[in-house]
């Protein structure tokens, strides 16, 4: 009995950490894309969390880790403890066989994570300009994107069905490109297009720029 009992105890010591922490990453997005990186206080997401300042160094260690995992936060969409690789959506690119289909399935889960992550990802880009602690992050997120692109131009160029002449590296850098938090800033954030209609020249875009 007092087994099952610490292991209750520890189960629901673990999910109040876990709301807390959910709770805290919530907050600091709201007041990172109203006042800015640099405006938010720990102070101030702390008050808007409901927790501590303290707590919040503890967890995350500085306002830039911060902004960090609020990107990670929205570009899952979640705060589950599944890697991107593992999940269903980038498991279906994968076990796609044919590559326009391929690239069709990428443009659209690309989509959603823009959607949910370029204020963000822009505040982090735009941030580190004024607050070096940021370029380290900025940094992190570039390094995370290329390593993206390069397991997804491996897994298409494998297709042996891409367009002749190109190898890998190009295939990698032709998806880093189009793939840009810039070029969804200029045009869904800036020029107002519909998430529809870039998802549909994303996908046409890389076809054209991939496939025979």
């Amino acid at each position: 009995m007092t087994e099952v009992k610490r292991t209750y105890d520890a189960t629901n010591r673990q999910q109040r950490a876990r709301e807390r922490r959910r709770a805290v990453v919530a907050a600091a997005q709201e007041l990172f894309e109203r006042e800015g990186f640099r405006a938010t206080t720990i102070a101030a997401v702390a008050r808007a969390a409901g927790v501590s300042a303290e707590s919040i160094y503890k967890g995350f260690g500085t306002k830039a880790a911060l902004a960090k995992a609020v990107f990670d936060f929205v570009v899952a969409g979640d705060d589950e403890p599944v890697p991107m690789a593992e999940r269903p959506e980038v498991q279906a690119v994968r076990a796609e066989p044919d590559p326009r289909r391929k690239l069709a399935l990428y443009a659209e889960g690309l989509a959603r994570r823009q959607h949910r992550s370029a204020k963000v990802q822009l505040l982090i880009r735009d941030g580190r300009h004024v607050d070096d602690t940021l370029e380290g992050v900025w940094q992190k997120l570039l390094a995370e994107r290329l390593h993206g692109m390069t397991l997804l131009a491996a897994d298409l160029h494998a297709t042996g069905r891409l367009r002749p002449g190109l190898d890998a590296d190009e295939v990698r850098d032709l998806l880093w490109t189009y793939i840009s938090v810039e070029l969804y800033e200029l045009l869904v954030l800036n020029r107002g297009w519909p998430l529809r209609r870039y998802t549909t020249w994303l996908t046409n875009a890389l076809a054209a720029a991939l496939c025979p």
